[in-house]
């Protein structure tokens, strides 16, 4: 049975046929990177394998063996029997002091470069968003900013902050652009931790959030679009000037 989690068109592109070349680890990517984001959620069944199979245009020994890798990585737990099947497990993230190690990895044009490619990303999204959204559609959206103001823990927080450009890239209608943006994501989520633990920061990103859906129901697709493009450009600011720290 199907928990709650991400909804629409975020959904259709995690579970979209993947590429030709190297099926195994584009099915490993793209539902690893759907479960480390939290679009799909912890315990969640995933749909059986000839169904989800032919969702992803792929032969059942292909997804039999991206699967495998999956639960190598600590994904996906398989149970027998009845009642069986494949589950999401949401992976533990690394301690802070593990993840100002992996942000020394980056330098600060390399975040700089990402927070540029983030920015065009979730930009054109939400341009796209105000042109082609219905304010009934934005739902999901709206779910996602408030679940970011009582979440906890920076975890939680940094999935959530991901999983709304995801959505915002599917409330454009572009099945393309979610997927870059589910992509980007797995790249920068986990490092967000180092910035979204303060709540202070944690609520002036909401606000931030609420004031792109605002944009975006109003049929304001330019305003939009450059609300998203400041907001990116701030968070990244400020994981560059925690590297600078470093």
């Amino acid at each position: 049975m199907r928990q709650p989690g991400a909804d629409g068109g975020a959904r259709r592109a995690v579970f979209s046929p993947v590429e030709n070349r190297a099926r195994v680890d584009a099915v490993v990517r793209r539902i690893g990177d759907a479960i480390e984001l939290g679009l799909l959620a912890e315990g969640e069944q995933l749909p059986g394998e000839s169904e989800l199979a032919g969702q992803l245009g792929v032969s059942t020994v292909t997804l039999r063996e991206a699967l495998m890798a999956l639960r190598q990585r600590g994904l996906v737990i398989t149970r027998r029997g009845r009642g069986g099947g494949s589950f999401v497990s949401l992976p533990d993230l690394p301690a802070d002091d593990r993840l100002r190690e992996r942000l020394r990895d980056w330098s600060t044009e390399e975040l700089r470069d990402l927070g540029d490619h983030w920015a065009a990303l979730s930009g054109a999204a939400a341009r796209l968003a105000g042109q082609r959204t219905e304010p009934d559609d934005l739902h999901q959206l709206r779910r996602t900013a408030e679940e970011l103001v009582l979440a906890q823990e920076a975890a939680a927080r940094s999935r959530l902050y991901g999983r709304f450009h995801v959505e915002l890239a599917a409330a454009a209608q572009s099945a393309r652009l979610t997927r870059e943006q589910v992509a980007l994501q797995s790249e920068v989520g986990v490092l967000l931790c180092l910035v979204l633990g303060r709540d202070e920061y944690r609520e002036e990103v909401a606000d931030r959030l609420r004031v792109v859906i605002s944009s975006v129901q109003d049929g304001a697709h330019e305003t939009a679009g450059t609300l998203a493009e400041r907001c990116v450009r701030e968070t990244t600011a400020r994981l560059v000037a925690v590297r600078l720290s470093l």
